[in-house]
């Protein structure tokens, strides 16, 4: 239900629940107010007698206007005046229209949580570990001590061994292997010794007959 009211010289439509800013009443915030000339009064589209109807309505606060300057000047006369004006307000809500009061609305149902619960998809589970899977690093590990260890013991093939060079060169022929031995022995049978050969004649100058 609607209803246009006068006052201040101001018309207002309103309806229960409406919050209107009006000139100033006497009174002060949470005080009963009833506006009594009630112009105009429908519901939908319909209209409804005024006679005796009232709209009753609360004060919320007591307010002011924005600030309106007032300057006044008169040329060549020097006169110039400034005048600063806030107007009183009076903030109202409207409770009633007669025997017509404010719906009030129905709380929400509790349906609402249970559906945004459904909506939430649930936290996957971690899959538990097996023995297939192991992480990288663990098994790095692992290779690298078993590597370790094998080189240690001198299992793994190809492994590093110490092998000083001998102080002196009879050492180094006592410590040679026999393989190494027999080629050099056949090289030198192949090439022909010279120590046991006899010393190449001179070949005799042919001295020059004499004429």
């Amino acid at each position: 239900m609607f209803a246009v009211v006068r006052t201040g010289g101001k018309q207002y439509r309103v309806a229960p629940g409406d919050k209107i800013v009006v000139e100033k009443l006497d009174g002060s915030a949470g005080d009963k107010v009833t506006l009594g000339d009630v112009l105009l009064a429908g519901e939908g589209s319909s209209l409804k007698s005024t006679d005796g109807l009232t709209v009753a309505a609360e004060i919320i606060a007591q307010a002011k206007g924005d600030k309106v300057t007032v300057f006044k000047k008169r040329r060549r006369h020097n006169y110039r005046r400034k005048q600063g004006h806030r107007q009183l307000h009076t903030i109202l809500k409207i409770v009633a229209i007669g025997d017509y009061k404010e719906e009030k609305a129905k709380p929400a149902k509790a349906a609402a949580p249970a559906a945004a619960a459904q909506d939430t998809p649930a936290a996957p589970k971690p899959a538990p570990k097996g023995k297939a899977e192991q992480k990288p690093s663990e098994t790095g590990e692992e290779t690298t001590k078993v590597e370790s260890d094998q080189q240690r013991s001198g299992d793994v093939a190809g492994a590093p061994t110490e092998n000083p060079a001998p102080a002196d060169e009879k050492a180094a022929k006592g410590n040679a292997p026999a393989a190494k031995k027999a080629p050099a022995k056949a090289a030198a049978a192949k090439t022909p010794s010279t120590k046991n050969a006899a010393p190449a004649k001179a070949a005799a100058k042919k001295t020059p007959k004499a004429k």
